[in-house]
């Protein structure tokens, strides 16, 4: 996720100059000043945070606490702390990084073509200007939202693995049309295409899904056997199981802090 915003962030005309990543794994460090080229990396957190004026958390979550209390000596008192970690809580930042100004955010993978879907909620040091300056980075790569963070593990179970569950149905729906006699190349083109534009229908027009669904189903058509073949399946109740569990395991990621 955090080369996902990287990426994004770089995509949407921020200067690599002004950016900086540490990475403490040698092999890690050299992939991403491949990928990245005009960005520094750097292999300490202390080397990183001694300017800026965000610090972007973007480890895994039982790295957090390490990562932060490793960088404390060097951050400005000013500097925010904005942890993109899935499931580690407010009051665990603040814990590692007392009396700094700290937001949660979740973001999502599509950041790294500029249509990420982000949350973010504030701590007890942090005032609308760090949420304006959260919501104005993560806002270079797609759209900000301002929730409790009660609901942030709602977010993460919906859009922050939400890409996985498209690219899963992606993957179906080309299996499904080789098994029906297309070529794979074929039915991939076909099904990115079709996701695409179902995607900006929605985005763009003015009906919501029920009614697109509806626009494309005639009475007794080709598309409302195909649904009850869905609905027989049971892949709406899948979705909602799955959307719950990734919520579910979200909040265990915070209680193992």
């Amino acid at each position: 996720m955090g080369a996902a915003l990287l990426g994004g962030l770089l995509d949407a005309g921020w200067d690599g100059d002004d950016l900086c990543v540490a990475e403490v794994d040698p092999d890690r460090r050299r992939d991403i000043e491949a990928q990245f080229p005009k960005v520094r990396v750097v292999p300490s957190g202390a080397w990183a945070v001694g300017d800026a004026d965000v610090v972007v958390v973007a480890v895994k979550p039982g790295d957090v606490s390490g990562a932060l209390e490793a960088a404390r000596p060097a951050l400005r008192d000013d500097a925010l702390v904005l942890s993109i970690a899935a499931g580690v809580t407010i009051s665990a930042l603040e814990a590692a990084v007392p009396g700094h100004p700290v937001v949660r955010a979740m973001p999502n993978a599509p950041a790294l073509v500029g249509r990420g879907a982000s949350a973010i909620s504030p701590g007890a040091h942090a005032t609308d200007v760090h949420l304006e300056l959260a919501g104005r980075l993560l806002g270079s790569v797609g759209i900000v939202v301002r929730l409790d963070e009660k609901h942030l593990d709602a977010v993460t179970g919906l859009s922050g693995s939400g890409p996985a569950y498209v690219a899963l149905v992606a993957e179906a729906l080309i299996e499904a049309g080789v098994l029906v006699g297309l070529p794979r190349p074929v039915a991939k083109a076909l099904v990115v295409e079709t996701l695409l534009g179902s995607a900006t229908l929605l985005a763009e027009g003015d009906d919501g899904p029920e009614e697109l669904r509806a626009a494309v189903t005639s009475p007794g058509g080709t598309t409302a056997a195909g649904l009850h073949a869905l609905e027989s399946a049971g892949v709406r109740a899948a979705f909602l199981d799955a959307v719950v569990a990734a919520t579910n395991r979200s909040q265990e990621l915070g209680r193992l802090e």
